[in-house]
């Protein structure tokens, strides 16, 4: 139940910034398609809430996650740019293997999107169990897992191993 009511108030707050200044139909509309959200997958939202909870967790996901991925995200769209302007510039598509040590469903989540959100890669399937997500990548650069698994994901599972996985006294 707290899950659900979670979603619905997350959801809400979406809907409300992103049709600002709401008017009474809107609102009323956002509360429908939130509380039906709620109910559909309210059993999916945060299940740990105590792990998003924490100060120093926040704080690092704000102050230390978001300037990195912002980076991450403002070097890869140049690079996709820069692809697409210069088309001679060489791309070598095709899908590589990221191991990860992250093993809750939120870190791996939260890892599979940073790399799908930054252009030129995007998560086609995520492995749990073997702890490894297939990522196709626009110019893959070489055959090694390790150095692909670098390249790709390095710079985000540190961050997102100590805000959902470390233990906080």
């Amino acid at each position: 139940m707290k899950s659900r009511a979670l979603m619905f108030l997350a959801a809400f707050a979406v809907w409300c910034l992103l049709s600002w200044p709401p008017t009474a139909l809107q609102l009323a509309a956002g509360a429908a398609a939130s509380l039906l959200a709620a109910a559909v997958m309210g059993r999916m939202f945060i299940t740990r809430h105590h792990m998003l909870g924490h100060p120093m967790r926040i704080l690092t996901f704000i102050f230390h996650y978001m300037p990195v991925f912002t980076w991450e995200l403002i070097k890869a769209n140049f690079d996709v740019a820069y692809r697409v302007l210069h088309p001679g510039l060489p791309i070598n598509p095709g899908i590589v293997k990221l191991k990860t040590g992250l093993k809750s469903d939120m870190g791996l989540t939260f890892l599979a999107n940073s790399i799908t959100l930054t252009p030129g890669t995007l998560t086609v399937d995520v492995d749990k169990e073997q702890g490894i997500l297939y990522i196709h990548w626009i110019y893959v650069r070489g055959r090694d897992i390790d150095s692909a698994s670098r390249a790709i994901g390095g710079r985000f599972e540190p961050i997102l191993r100590r805000i959902f996985e470390e233990v906080v006294p």
